[in-house]
């Protein structure tokens, strides 16, 4: 009877040791022994393809990159997971928060990452994470209007530190010509007028600085305002002496200015300040940063998935043992800190320990977030796998790349099956 039983036994099996056989037994020991092949796959390689783990630039990179990963990405996911569940667990709207948070789990690799390589566009129009970025930076620093600009032929301007300068002093009585040229007119200040030609006037320095530059052929004179063209409204100008600024000004609507007699023998500079750049963002795909925003895309969909977890065992922790705690004096920090997170314990490691494997394996956010020219920087085991194995004709090394991973991700899964034994017999 106990033979009988364990042939049906066996038999029921028997599909699913089959499956296990073909789908992951077989692979895992077709690598193994591709892995001491060279790239033909005629030729022994011994251990050389392992060797190439350790020195071959590109797997350096790809290893260093997954610490990172390990390091980051479990943790920032998992204590935003426990900052939410204990943050949401008191409020009539927290189960609408946690199914906002937990949706991104909803969405494919592939899909979050086509969503965050359009976030982190550089271009502000495009991209959120740089629209949000400019915003706050020109609130305090705003850019110029003025960017393009550039003495035009036969100006009195010459370059200087960034800026522009005249070339011979000025002085009092004396009217004084500022043109540039280079700014598109749709790039004009919207408060620009048509520029006028400013008057002497006795003891002060006037002038006037606008876009010395009308359309067409032949058209309007060098070196003295037209009709249609533009003053440049806001333009600063500094009068220096002996490397000293002695007064400045700005430039009315209309591009006319004056200065107070101080200024008499001194330079007109137009500071670097008013040919500044328009602030584009950060580079958040660049060389520097395009694994800490990768590792950010992979937060926002598994914080949710972490934030579940917790507030379930969340929901079993003993309420007598926080009143208790709260009765004894201690505040909601120390009631969290002393209490509350060492009885989630448990569920935290499980939390840490899954993450952990899931990072190990992760592939479809770097590939596709990481534009060509930072792919390299942003690397990965599992992507650096794919690239050997298909790319560059490699199987041996990805073969050896695959071999390492599954030796990674084997004493995580051995910490967390001892743990669930220990969970078991309690």
């Amino acid at each position: 009877m106990t033979g009988t039983r364990k042939a049906v036994a066996a038999l029921f099996l028997l599909p699913a040791l089959v499956l296990l056989g073909a789908l992951v037994v077989y692979p895992i020991g077709y690598s193994l022994i591709r892995s001491f092949y060279d790239a033909n796959g005629d030729g022994f390689a011994g251990i050389d393809n392992y060797k190439a783990l350790f020195t071959d630039d590109g797997i350096r990179t790809a290893l260093k990159n997954n610490i990172i990963w390990v390091v980051f990405a479990p943790t920032v996911s998992t204590a935003l997971g426990l900052i939410f569940a204990v943050l949401t667990e008191r409020v009539r709207w927290g189960t609408a928060f946690k199914l906002v948070v937990f949706m991104p789990m909803a969405i494919s690799m592939l899909a979050a990452g086509i969503i965050f390589r359009l976030v982190y566009d550089q271009d502000p129009d495009k991209g959120v994470a740089n629209a949000v970025w400019v915003g706050v930076h020109d609130t305090f620093a705003q850019s110029s209007a003025f960017p393009k600009a550039h003495p035009g032929r036969e100006s009195p301007l010459r370059p200087e530190g960034g800026g522009f300068i005249t070339s011979a002093p000025v002085h009092t009585g004396q009217v004084v010509s500022l043109p540039l040229v280079g700014v598109a007119p749709d790039q004009m200040p919207d408060s620009a007028k048509k520029a006028v030609a400013a008057k002497s006037e006795p003891g002060k320095i006037t002038g006037t600085t606008w876009q010395d530059f009308t359309r067409g052929k032949g058209v309007g004179r060098l070196g003295a305002p037209d009709p249609s063209e533009l003053g440049y409204a806001g333009m600063r100008i500094e009068a220096v002496k002996g490397g000293e600024v002695v007064a400045s000004t700005k430039a009315a609507d209309d591009g006319t200015f004056s200065l107070p007699g101080k200024a008499d023998g001194a330079q007109l500079r137009l500071p670097a300040s008013n040919f500044k750049e328009p602030y584009n963002g950060v580079d958040w795909l660049g060389p520097s940063l395009v694994t800490p925003a990768i590792i950010g895309s992979y937060v926002w969909m598994w914080a949710g998935f972490a934030m579940v977890l917790i507030a379930a065992g969340l929901a079993g922790v003993p309420r007598e043992l926080l009143e208790a705690a709260r009765v004894d004096g201690a505040n909601e920090w120390q009631v969290f800190r002393k209490v509350t997170v060492p009885l989630l314990a448990p569920v935290l490691a499980v939390v840490v320990v899954t993450l952990m494997i899931n990072v190990l394996k992760v592939f479809d956010l770097v590939f596709i977030i990481a534009p060509g020219s930072s792919q390299d920087d942003a690397n990965v085991l599992a992507l650096e796998l794919y690239r050997k194995g298909f790319a560059e004709s490699q199987p041996g090394i990805a073969s050896a790349i695959a071999v390492f991973l599954l030796l990674l991700v084997i004493p995580v899964m051995l910490f967390n099956i001892r743990r669930l034994r220990r969970e078991v017999r309690r």
